[in-house]
């Protein structure tokens, strides 16, 4: 049985890597009681995974994760077990089961939404939106690797101020396989500093 959770990661999570995350939901199962699927071979690896990598310090209101299961059971008593068993952090708001033949989260990844919120003030940050869209490249590199960053910003804007009077971004990245945008590299190609913004991811979209 395959199911599918969506779920937030919020502040008491922000910290926990991806893998540790997943090691949280194999966890979350186990003293959940449902039977969790392994893979096979010499190393044995509980079948979860999970749509993308949100980078240490996010938060996120959209994740999804799939599940494999050895057995069927009934939604309502895996949601039962699992909101006993969650830990602090990570919230479900959905579960459903998929088929077990559909396409993997990650090949069907097409984009993600993220709200950037400032810490810090960047002067003339309309006009930094602006340039941002106007340019026809943004080169970047990562782990030695050039790259053009432009095309795979797909939206930015400004929206309103949060209740601290700090202002904030929404911005829509690509996040298809090889092709996938980093709200960090929008702070630093604006020449801010991405340890002075708060990102929360709010939305995956998929094909």
């Amino acid at each position: 049985m395959r199911i599918r959770i969506i779920f937030s990661k919020t502040d008491p999570m922000r910290f926990t890597s991806h893998l540790d995350l997943h090691r949280s939901w194999e966890r979350t199962f186990r003293r959940a009681g449902l039977p969790l699927a392994y893979s096979q071979g010499f190393n044995p690896r509980p079948r979860i995974n999970l749509a993308s990598a949100l980078p240490l310090g996010f938060t996120s209101q959209y994740e999804v994760a799939d599940v494999w299961l050895e057995e069927s059971l009934s939604i309502d008593s895996i949601v039962r077990a699992t909101n006993i068993a969650v830990p602090p952090g990570l919230e479900i708001s959905n579960i459903d089961e998929v088929d077990s033949s559909a396409p993997s989260l990650q090949s069907q990844l097409n984009s993600a939404e993220y709200t950037i919120t400032f810490i810090e003030d960047i002067p003339n940050l309309l006009s930094q939106i602006n340039g941002l869209l106007d340019a026809i490249s943004l080169p970047r590199e990562r782990r030695g690797k050039a790259y053009d960053l432009r095309p795979l910003l797909e939206q930015i804007q400004l929206i309103p101020d949060d209740s601290n009077g700090h202002s904030r971004l929404a911005v829509h990245l690509a996040a298809r396989e090889g092709a996938t945008g980093r709200p960090e590299e929008i702070i630093l190609a604006m020449g801010g500093r991405p340890e002075s913004v708060r990102i929360h991811r709010t939305r995956l979209i998929f094909l």
